[in-house]
């Protein structure tokens, strides 16, 4: 068979040829087609829709050649782990399959067949002190069943202290009578007050009391006090009646009351001004006429910020109103002044006006007055300056308002 000579193609031959050995003719015909077809596409004005369409179709081919190529890298790897977990497993089962045909231990002792090697664990702190686990760990919220005390601290008042401990204002006062004598103005910074561990009174037995009747004067039942653990009693063996108690201890009385002493200005009226005489210096002693009030009650200072405590009908029956020492104090009311000077239960300077009309009205911790007894005065008066005078903290005045028909009332709901 002869053989064909092999026909070598000149360099004009291969110029002829496109990309792929496609005739070069061909090729630039479907370039020519190409660019015919985009030309009568933005002709008719359609090119930005088809631009924007075939942008979306090109997204969406590559999202999903990427969705499948991580499909297909996770399942590699998934096979990877399988693997791992198949040659743990067998690296696991060997020392079992040892035992169970009779090999040695950890330890190179001979195992008798189908007996496992003891089971062991070594810590270096087997012989420690064990923790005791404790859920409460924040003291102030811990319970508690003994009293404890505390130290007042610059900024501290009766409110602030039980508000620390969870407790109402009149349990810091009856956990306290000896020291503040039911007085909340008597708190003063460095004093060591007693925290009692729940609400309640605290009282101190004298020889010769019955527990039944201590218990009737504070409101509770007898098992109150002697189940309650920080008093030691045997609830099992304790009676009310036998129960004998060491004089001058201390006992607890959980959920216990009593009336509390009233130490803001007396009621001190025109007709009788001497009443105020064991009030302090600043009492009136002879009996006075002038004018009388509106019934009406402007606010007594230029400030309407409550600043301090405010009103309580137990503890504190005024409002403290904030502001700068020498601010002016003016009348509420017109009336006629009853009380003007000092007080020696922590009011410092302070001025009461009776209005004759049933309502008498108090300002106190001022800073000066420049009004005397007997005077009348009239609403808006300026009488005083605000000031921080007496057991107070910081410059307000405490302003009262006493009515013969409701007695002391919430100064923010006659004020005007």
């Amino acid at each position: 068979m002869s053989e064909q000579p092999i026909q070598k193609q000149s360099p004009a031959d291969q110029s002829s040829l496109g990309s792929n050995n496609i005739p070069l003719e061909e090729t630039l015909d479907g370039n020519a087609r190409i660019s015919n077809l985009w030309e009568r596409i933005s002709y008719l004005g359609i090119a930005e829709p088809v631009l924007r369409i075939g942008t979306l179709v090109l997204t969406i081919i590559l999202v999903a050649i990427t969705a499948m190529a991580m499909r297909s890298f996770s399942a590699s790897i998934q096979d990877t782990r399988e693997g791992d977990i198949d040659a743990t497993a067998q690296a696991i089962a060997v020392p079992t399959m040892a035992a169970a045909v009779g090999e040695v231990d950890g330890l190179g002792a001979q195992l008798p067949a189908g007996v496992m090697p003891e089971f062991s664990i070594q810590s270096s702190f087997s012989s420690g002190i064990s923790r005791q686990a404790n859920l409460e760990t924040i003291i102030p919220s811990r319970a508690r069943v003994d009293t404890t005390t505390y130290e007042v601290k610059q900024g501290d008042n009766l409110f602030s202290i039980a508000e620390m401990f969870g407790l109402r204002a009149e349990t810091i006062l009856w956990g306290n009578s000896e020291v503040l004598g039911d007085n909340p103005r008597f708190i003063s910074v460095g004093q060591e007050l007693t925290i009692l561990p729940v609400d309640g009174t605290y009282h101190k037995w004298s020889a010769g009391e019955n527990l039944r009747a201590v218990a009737n004067f504070f409101g509770v039942e007898p098992d109150a006090i002697i189940e309650w653990p920080g008093n030691n009693f045997d609830p099992y063996e304790t009676e009310p009646e036998t129960v004998e108690i060491p004089d001058g201890t201390w006992l607890i009385v959980p959920g216990g009351e009593r009336e509390l002493v009233d130490w803001g200005p007396p009621r001190i009226s025109r007709s009788n001004p001497a009443v105020a005489a064991y009030y302090g210096e600043g009492a009136c002693g002879a009996v006075y006429e002038g004018a009388v009030g509106t019934n009406t009650f402007i606010w007594p200072t230029t400030s309407r910020i409550i600043s301090g405590f405010g009103y309580d009908p137990i503890i504190h029956p005024a409002i403290d109103i904030g502001g700068n020492e020498g601010n002016a104090i003016y009348a509420t009311d017109t009336g006629v002044v009853v009380y003007a000077g000092w007080s020696q239960y922590g009011y410092g300077n302070m001025i009461v006006i009776d209005h004759g009309n049933g309502w008498q009205s108090a300002y106190a911790h001022l800073l000066t007055y420049n009004v005397y007894c007997g005077q009348s005065v009239y609403q808006g008066d300026v009488i005083a300056a605000l000031g921080n005078t007496g057991n107070s903290s910081g410059a307000h005045l405490h302003f009262e308002l006493y009515s013969e028909l409701w007695g002391k009332v919430n100064p923010l709901e006659f004020l005007q």
